[in-house]
């Protein structure tokens, strides 16, 4: 992983930037994304639904420089090359979850292996955080598949500071012959506006509907 030193005397982003941090101004958007298509090909390649939405959701972020802006261990302003996807994985015997992460594949096949390991692995630990070290490049993703939702918000507030994208999907519905997934974005305003979620949710509509070319 390598991370990038934002200059931020000459960002193009400074005034936003520090305005929206003093603030300390975070938002969030909820959508119901349609993943009709998603399903079919999800149910012809016997994958599970879960893997598939870390795996799209990891390829948004990590195509776009704004999702991936942080600051650093020293406190440097950046961003990374490459996030990894954090995930949660729910123990029905305890009603309680673990926090794992896994590494980024290229090809979705490649990733839902490495997801399936790492559920075998560390499910049904005890533990909040089984799986360490955890990499710092690394963005909260969880889903809610008991309960759909018309707005989520979950926020971290390390001294204000935490920038990365908080991502919670919901309980998918079925309306007529289509499927809909809730899908919530928890953003930063000093790295990301209104302009960067509409690019988030676009994204992942059209990797739901194109899911025939990455499953």
């Amino acid at each position: 992983m390598k991370f990038n030193i934002i200059d931020r005397e000459n960002w193009v982003r400074k005034e936003y930037f520090e305005h929206y941090l003093q603030q300390q101004t975070t938002f969030s958007i909820t959508n119901e994304m349609n993943i009709t298509v998603l399903m079919e090909n999800l149910k012809k390649q016997n994958y599970k639904l879960y893997p598939a939405f870390i795996f799209m959701v990891t390829k948004i972020v990590n195509s776009h420089r704004e999702f991936r802006t942080s600051f650093n261990e020293e406190g440097n302003l950046g961003y990374w090359s490459e996030v990894l996807p954090s995930y949660t994985i729910f123990d029905k015997k305890t009603s309680t979850f673990s926090s794992i992460w896994s590494p980024n594949g290229s090809r979705f096949s490649e990733f839902h292996s490495q997801y399936e390991k790492d559920v075998e692995e560390y499910n049904g630990t005890g533990s909040l955080f089984p799986k360490t070290p955890i990499p710092d490049n690394h963005i909260p993703i969880s889903m809610i598949p008991w309960s759909s939702f018309t707005a989520f918000n979950l926020n971290i507030n390390n001294g204000g500071d935490f920038f990365l994208p908080i991502i919670t999907g919901g309980k998918y519905s079925q309306i007529k012959d289509e499927w809909f997934l809730p899908v919530s974005l928890q953003i930063h305003h000093a790295v990301c506006d209104g302009y960067h979620a509409s690019v988030f949710m676009n994204d992942f509509q059209r990797f739901a509907d194109e899911s025939a070319d990455w499953l």
